[in-house]
């Protein structure tokens, strides 16, 4: 008796081993998800059916955008894990050549802009990865992404196989592509599709230039699966043969899948950019997309099988002199807020629409049922650990805690530097018989000028009319003897000038205010004076030129100017100096000007971005890592009127909101 109770253990063992093995191959080989288990990664994703494959099995892309470069570096970990937390499986992102190659020969992939730890941190994350490395990639930026050095050659091309451009398209691929190779998926790493150029559909000048970009690409290393994207009314002429055309879109419309189907029938439909929100630009009103006709978009887009990338996931901040503009149907700037009302905010809060979309996401995730929780039950029982515990449980992460946000003290400025007093710092000045476009002038190595401004001087012998030619780029204040008496910008094209006496300075201090960043009119974005001003329709001639870039170089020099204690009518254009005291750890906090005009805020010699009092945006989003504990330098360089106090607030201020239409 003793001896079959000890059998009849032995055999309940043994049974219970044979289960546990039972169970861990179930889980092994059916129950995880293909990022989970060890993969062949012979063949990556495919799309030669209807729904797309990895390494052959069905996939779906849930992606969501955020840029590296408009994210500071101590936050990409927080909002890549706020982004896992949501339900997205993949994440995208543009690569932007004008930040990566500044000027000729000179390359930048270090603390900011290192592309390679980004993409190794989303593999981190388990986030595949889209790369959209361009070269033009639209994005909002000043001039799409593309270097304003390239303007120097007069017969420029842009977008197309003009000589000049396809050089130095290869020059920064051979840069570019050996830092992405190894990192594909094929390689064992996280990304699994790669865009070729972007929305080339709506300006398709060179039919040969699509082909060219992808051989570019495919030459370098690259293998994975390639793409286009496009609008649906240009999607047959922006796609190339060998790459998966893809659309972008906000209202989901029968006919555009429809469109899109008839050009690949036999291929997985995706969205490759549903705008989840806008860009806003100055002296219009913030634009938003309400959350339930998000949501109600990206629902419709699962149930029909389709995958889906969410542009913008998260937005950002485009720092500095980094947005774009728009041409058509007339000339207007964006604003530095890449907010673009999108699920997680501007500084990385959650919104309405993040928990709408993560409700969404873990619902639909959960719906799919399969072996998976067979394997997992069996664990539980082997185990006696929870469901999630037994490994790979389809409930999403927890959302991380947000971080702090704090309504610093305002900074008083103390100090006045006017602009007359700094132009001693200044990389030059040149002397020209005629205007020199910004991107002309001899400075940054000879790569000419790309962001800021620039200041012209010629001396005038008498008053009169005075007339810009529609060649101020864009918009100028004019002084004479350093006294002010008129705006040039793009609708105002004439300006009296007061009769005087003897010889006069006149000076033009023109702002390049961003150049247009999509359209057929990328070729003509040179800044400046771009021709001839006329004062009694004789042209001006005989022109000293003052390059003000802005550059961290060029604020950092400005501790040796010759700064005066700040009177109650300081000269203006000028900058202000103050300080921000932040104890402790510090804090996010929000930049806001209340009686200033018009300038740029600089925080420890780094520029946060333009401010305007016509709005929208009222606030510039100050991240806490930009800050020292202690004593923070501010400066605020002001075109025409200061309230000399800049205020720190805890919530941001995009201005008045109205719907998308």
């Amino acid at each position: 008796m003793v001896v079959l109770r000890i059998r009849n253990v032995h055999k309940r063992k043994y049974a219970l081993i044979c289960l546990c093995i039972a169970g861990f191959i179930m889980y092994r080989y059916l129950g995880m998800s293909g990022r989970g288990r060890r993969m062949s990664r012979k063949v990556g994703l495919c799309a030669n059916t209807s729904q797309f494959t990895l390494e052959g099995e069905p996939f779906r892309i849930i992606g969501g955008s955020i840029h590296y470069f408009r994210v500071p570096r101590a936050y990409w970990r927080d909002r890549l894990m706020k982004m896992k937390a949501c339900g997205i499986n993949t994440l995208t992102t543009y690569v932007p050549w004008n930040l990566h190659q500044p000027e000729r020969g000179v390359f930048n992939f270090q603390t900011q802009l290192d592309l390679q730890a980004y993409i190794s941190l989303a593999a981190e994350m388990e986030l595949w990865v889209i790369l959209r490395p361009g070269p033009y990639i639209s994005s909002e930026l000043d001039l799409g992404g593309l270097p304003s050095w390239l303007l120097q050659d007069g017969s420029m091309r842009l977008r197309t196989t003009h000589p000049g451009f396809i050089q130095a398209v290869n020059t920064f691929f051979d840069k570019l592509i050996p830092k992405l190779v190894p990192l594909q998926f094929k390689k064992g790493g996280p990304i699994i599709a790669v865009q070729v150029e972007n929305e080339y559909g709506s300006f398709a000048k060179d039919q040969s230039y699509m082909l060219f970009i992808k051989e570019a690409l495919q030459s370098r290393g690259i293998s994975e699966l390639l793409l286009t994207s496009d609008k649906h009314k240009t999607l047959k002429s922006g796609g190339v043969d060998g790459a998966l055309r893809t659309v972008k879109l906000q209202k989901l419309n029968q006919r555009n899948i429809q469109e899109l189907t008839a050009i690949q029938p036999n291929n997985p439909t995706m969205v490759m950019d549903y705008w989840t929100g806008w860009y806003d630009i100055w002296g219009e009103l913030h634009h938003v997309l309400p959350p339930e006709d998000m949501v109600s978009t990206v629902r419709e887009i699962l149930r029909r099988g389709m995958s889906v990338n969410l542009y913008m996931f998260h937005g950002g901040s485009s720092f500095g002199f980094m947005s774009g503009a728009l041409a058509d149907p007339s000339y207007r700037a964006l604003v530095p807020s890449y907010d673009y009302d999108a699920p997680l905010s501007e500084s990385g809060e959650y919104t309405s629409k993040y928990h709408l979309l993560r409700d969404l996401l873990s619902r639909y995730k959960n719906s799919k049922k399969n072996m998976r929780y067979a394997a997992h039950y069996y664990i539980q029982l082997l185990t006696s650990l929870p469901l999630c515990a037994a490994g790979g449980s389809d409930s999403l992460p927890d959302m991380p805690v947000l971080h702090y946000r704090e309504a610093y003290e305002p900074a008083i400025m103390y100090q006045h530097l006017s602009l007359w007093d700094a132009l001693s710092f200044t990389e030059g000045p040149f002397k020209s018989a005629k205007p020199v476009n910004m991107e002309n002038l001899p400075v940054n190595n000879r790569n000419g000028q790309s962001y800021g401004y620039t200041l012209y001087e010629t001396i005038i012998t008498r008053g009169g009319l005075l007339q810009s030619g529609d060649n101020v780029r864009d918009r100028a204040l004019v002084f004479v003897d350093r006294s002010y008496i008129g705006l040039f910008k793009r609708q105002s094209l004439e300006l009296a000038v007061p009769d005087g006496k003897g010889r006069r300075t006149l000076s033009l201090l023109v702002e390049n205010c961003g150049r247009v960043h999509q359209g057929r009119e990328l070729d003509k974005q040179r800044k400046g004076l771009v021709g001839d001003i006329l004062l009694n329709n004789i042209p001006l001639r005989d022109f000293t030129i003052y390059s003000l870039d802005m550059k961290p170089s060029f604020i950092d020099s400005l501790y040796q100017a010759p700064w005066k204690s700040l009177s109650e009518t300081p000269s203006f254009p000028g900058f202000f100096m103050g300080r921000l005291f932040a104890y402790g750890y510090p804090s996010d906090t929000f930049v806001k000007l209340p009686g200033w005009e018009k300038g740029v805020v600089f925080i420890n010699g780094l520029n946060l971005g333009r401010y305007w009092s016509i709005g929208p945006q009222q606030t510039l989003y100050l991240p806490g890592p930009f800050l020292n504990s202690g004593i923070n330098q501010v400066i605020v360089f002001e075109e025409q009127e200061g309230d000399f106090k800049v205020h720190f607030e805890d919530e941001a201020d995009l201005g008045m909101a109205a719907d998308i239409q």
